[in-house]
C-alpha cells in the first residue's frame, strides 16, 4: 500500500507505549470508513501487533472500540485504560516497547515479514527488518535506521 491512511507512525508513542497511537489511529479510521481494506483483518487480531497491544494493556478489544468510537480523546483514553486494564512500572513498558519495535526480526514473524516484503515489492529492501519498519515504508513514511 503505497499511501499514508495513518498519521501516526507504529514508533509513535502515548505516555512512553509505542504502537497504542496506532491502533487508536486504526479504530478511528474503521469507524469512519475510511480503514483501507487490507488492514481490517488485522484490526483487533488476537496473534497480531493489535492483540499483543491489547493484552498487554489488560483490556479487550470490544472494550477499547466502544471507548475510542465515543469520541474520546487519546488521554482519556490512557487514563481509561489505566483504570479499567493493567498498570505496567517502567521496565515492563521498556521491555514492551523493545519487543514491538523487533518485532519480525529474527523471531516467529521473520517468514511474514519476508513475504509481505516480496508482495509489497520491496524483496530488495535488505535493511528492511522489523514490521515496524515495513509499516513505514509501505505507508510511504520514510523509514529511519534509529527511533527514539
Amino acid at each position: 500500500m503505497s499511501t499514508d491512511p495513518f498519521p501516526r507512525t507504529p514508533y509513535d508513542q502515548l505516555h512512553g507505549l509505542v504502537y497504542l497511537p496506532r491502533l487508536l489511529d486504526k479504530i478511528r479510521l474503521h469507524a469512519a470508513h475510511r480503514l483501507p481494506e487490507d488492514y481490517i483483518s488485522n484490526l483487533g487480531h488476537p496473534e497480531k501487533m493489535d492483540g499483543f497491544c491489547l493484552r498487554f494493556l489488560g483490556i479487550e478489544y470490544q472494550q477499547l472500540v466502544a471507548y475510542v468510537t465515543s469520541g474520546a480523546t487519546d488521554e482519556e483514553i490512557w487514563a481509561w485504560t489505566l483504570k479499567e486494564g493493567q498498570i505496567h512500572s517502567k521496565e515492563e513498558i521498556l521491555l514492551w516497547n523493545e519487543y514491538m519495535r523487533k518485532y519480525g526480526w529474527r523471531d516467529q514473524a521473520s517468514k511474514t515479514l519476508r513475504r509481505r516484503l516480496q508482495e509489497g515489492g520491496y524483496g530488495d529492501r535488505s535493511d528492511i527488518q522489523t514490521f515496524f519498519d515495513f509499516l513505514d515504508l509501505d505507508e510511504g513514511r520514510e523509514v529511519l535506521q534509529s527511533r527514539e
